[in-house]
Protein backbone atom coordinates (compact mmCIF):
# COMPACT_ATOMS: atom_id res chain seq x y z
CA UNK A 1 0.00 0.00 0.00
CA UNK A 2 1.45 3.29 -1.09
CA UNK A 3 -1.24 6.35 -0.64
CA UNK A 4 -2.72 6.22 3.16
CA UNK A 5 -6.47 5.20 2.35
CA UNK A 6 -7.31 8.29 4.76
CA UNK A 7 -7.01 10.36 1.69
CA UNK A 8 -4.48 12.89 2.99
CA UNK A 9 -1.95 12.12 0.28
CA UNK A 10 0.60 11.15 2.14
CA UNK A 11 2.30 8.22 2.07
CA UNK A 12 0.59 4.81 4.52
CA UNK A 13 4.17 4.42 6.31
CA UNK A 14 4.09 8.30 6.74
CA UNK A 15 0.58 8.87 7.88
CA UNK A 16 -1.70 6.66 9.43
CA UNK A 17 0.79 3.24 10.03
CA UNK A 18 2.87 4.80 12.59
CA UNK A 19 -0.36 6.20 14.39
CA UNK A 20 -2.26 2.87 14.42
CA UNK A 21 0.70 1.06 15.58
CA UNK A 22 1.58 3.38 18.49
CA UNK A 23 -2.34 4.10 19.23
CA UNK A 24 -0.71 8.10 18.94
CA UNK A 25 -3.40 10.32 17.64
CA UNK A 26 -2.21 13.46 18.23
CA UNK A 27 -5.63 15.61 17.63
CA UNK A 28 -9.25 14.21 17.14
CA UNK A 29 -8.81 14.58 13.15
CA UNK A 30 -5.63 12.31 12.86
CA UNK A 31 -7.73 10.00 14.84
CA UNK A 32 -10.57 9.89 12.57
CA UNK A 33 -8.45 9.63 9.81
CA UNK A 34 -6.19 6.52 11.53
CA UNK A 35 -9.95 4.81 12.67
CA UNK A 36 -11.32 5.07 8.81
CA UNK A 37 -7.78 3.61 7.83
CA UNK A 38 -7.70 1.15 10.12
CA UNK A 39 -11.10 -0.21 8.86
CA UNK A 40 -9.42 -0.15 5.21
CA UNK A 41 -6.72 -2.33 6.55
CA UNK A 42 -8.67 -4.36 9.13
CA UNK A 43 -6.87 -3.45 12.19
CA UNK A 44 -10.14 -4.06 14.25
CA UNK A 45 -7.96 -3.83 17.66
CA UNK A 46 -6.93 -0.39 17.38
CA UNK A 47 -10.58 0.29 16.42
CA UNK A 48 -12.01 -0.92 19.46
CA UNK A 49 -8.72 0.36 21.71
CA UNK A 50 -9.49 3.77 20.12
CA UNK A 51 -12.87 3.92 21.42
CA UNK A 52 -13.98 5.55 24.17
CA UNK A 53 -14.50 2.82 27.67
CA UNK A 54 -17.97 4.43 28.21
CA UNK A 55 -18.99 3.75 24.50
CA UNK A 56 -16.83 0.70 23.86
CA UNK A 57 -19.42 -1.26 25.96
CA UNK A 58 -21.55 -1.14 23.01
CA UNK A 59 -20.03 -3.18 20.68
CA UNK A 60 -17.77 -6.22 20.40
CA UNK A 61 -13.95 -6.20 18.67
CA UNK A 62 -16.00 -8.97 16.59
CA UNK A 63 -18.30 -6.58 15.64
CA UNK A 64 -16.39 -4.32 14.36
CA UNK A 65 -13.85 -6.99 13.19
CA UNK A 66 -16.76 -8.24 10.76
CA UNK A 67 -18.03 -4.55 9.92
CA UNK A 68 -14.66 -3.81 9.18
CA UNK A 69 -14.15 -7.38 6.52
CA UNK A 70 -17.27 -6.73 5.01
CA UNK A 71 -17.17 -3.55 3.10
CA UNK A 72 -14.76 -2.47 0.82
CA UNK A 73 -13.36 1.15 1.81
CA UNK A 74 -12.86 3.48 -1.11
CA UNK A 75 -12.63 7.24 -0.17
CA UNK A 76 -12.77 9.37 3.23
CA UNK A 77 -14.22 12.78 2.96
CA UNK A 78 -13.54 15.40 5.84
CA UNK A 79 -16.58 17.50 6.39
CA UNK A 80 -15.78 19.59 8.84
CA UNK A 81 -13.73 20.08 12.19
CA UNK A 82 -14.14 21.55 15.39
CA UNK A 83 -11.94 21.90 18.48
CA UNK A 84 -9.76 18.26 18.16
CA UNK A 85 -6.37 20.04 18.25
CA UNK A 86 -3.41 19.51 20.51
CA UNK A 87 -4.37 22.06 23.20
CA UNK A 88 -7.92 20.56 22.95
CA UNK A 89 -9.57 18.24 25.69
CA UNK A 90 -12.76 17.60 22.99
CA UNK A 91 -13.44 17.87 19.69
CA UNK A 92 -16.00 17.08 16.58
CA UNK A 93 -15.27 15.84 13.20
CA UNK A 94 -18.15 15.68 10.45
CA UNK A 95 -17.14 12.66 7.99
CA UNK A 96 -18.43 10.85 4.90
CA UNK A 97 -17.09 7.44 4.20
CA UNK A 98 -17.50 5.63 1.60
CA UNK A 99 -17.74 1.89 0.96
CA UNK A 100 -18.94 -0.82 -0.79
CA UNK A 101 -21.20 -3.43 0.35
CA UNK A 102 -21.10 -7.01 0.66
CA UNK A 103 -23.74 -7.16 -2.06
CA UNK A 104 -21.57 -4.28 -4.32
CA UNK A 105 -24.14 -1.52 -3.42
CA UNK A 106 -22.06 2.03 -3.25
CA UNK A 107 -23.03 3.20 0.41
CA UNK A 108 -22.10 6.51 2.41
CA UNK A 109 -21.81 6.62 6.49
CA UNK A 110 -22.33 10.37 7.02
CA UNK A 111 -21.49 10.78 11.01
CA UNK A 112 -20.47 13.89 13.16
CA UNK A 113 -18.14 12.53 15.49
CA UNK A 114 -16.79 13.44 18.99
CA UNK A 115 -13.69 12.71 20.42
CA UNK A 116 -12.21 12.86 23.82
CA UNK A 117 -8.79 13.15 25.28
CA UNK A 118 -7.93 12.12 28.12
CA UNK A 119 -4.62 11.46 29.80
CA UNK A 120 -3.48 12.48 26.41
CA UNK A 121 -4.82 9.80 24.59
CA UNK A 122 -7.71 10.87 21.63
CA UNK A 123 -10.73 8.67 21.53
CA UNK A 124 -13.77 7.78 19.70
CA UNK A 125 -16.90 9.15 21.89
CA UNK A 126 -20.07 8.39 19.49
CA UNK A 127 -21.65 10.22 16.89
CA UNK A 128 -24.54 11.23 15.25
CA UNK A 129 -25.55 9.51 11.51
CA UNK A 130 -26.43 11.46 8.74
CA UNK A 131 -26.61 14.75 11.04
CA UNK A 132 -28.72 17.40 9.62
CA UNK A 133 -28.35 20.91 9.04
CA UNK A 134 -30.33 23.23 11.03
CA UNK A 135 -33.13 24.79 9.70
CA UNK A 136 -32.48 28.79 10.12
CA UNK A 137 -35.30 30.84 9.76
CA UNK A 138 -35.48 34.75 9.66
CA UNK A 139 -37.47 36.57 11.53
CA UNK A 140 -38.84 39.67 9.85
CA UNK A 141 -39.85 42.65 12.49
CA UNK A 142 -43.13 44.23 11.23
CA UNK A 143 -41.46 47.78 11.06
CA UNK A 144 -38.44 46.58 8.72
CA UNK A 145 -38.89 47.19 4.97
CA UNK A 146 -40.79 44.52 3.34
CA UNK A 147 -38.93 42.03 1.75
CA UNK A 148 -40.42 42.21 -1.63
CA UNK A 149 -39.08 45.51 -2.79
CA UNK A 150 -41.95 48.09 -2.63
CA UNK A 151 -40.11 50.33 0.31
CA UNK A 152 -43.05 49.93 2.05
CA UNK A 153 -42.77 48.48 6.09
CA UNK A 154 -43.69 44.69 6.44
CA UNK A 155 -46.71 45.41 8.37
CA UNK A 156 -48.91 47.75 5.78
CA UNK A 157 -47.29 45.48 2.78
CA UNK A 158 -46.62 41.42 2.37
CA UNK A 159 -47.53 41.08 6.42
Amino acid sequence: MNTCPCCSGKKYTDCCEPIINSESATTGLTLMRSRYTSYCVQQSKYLYNTTHPKTRVKTSLKEIEEWSKENSWTKLEIINTEKGTERDSNGIVEFKAHFTDLYGNHQIHHEKSTFLRENGKWFYLDGIVNPQKPIITKTISRNAPCSCGSGMKFKNCCA
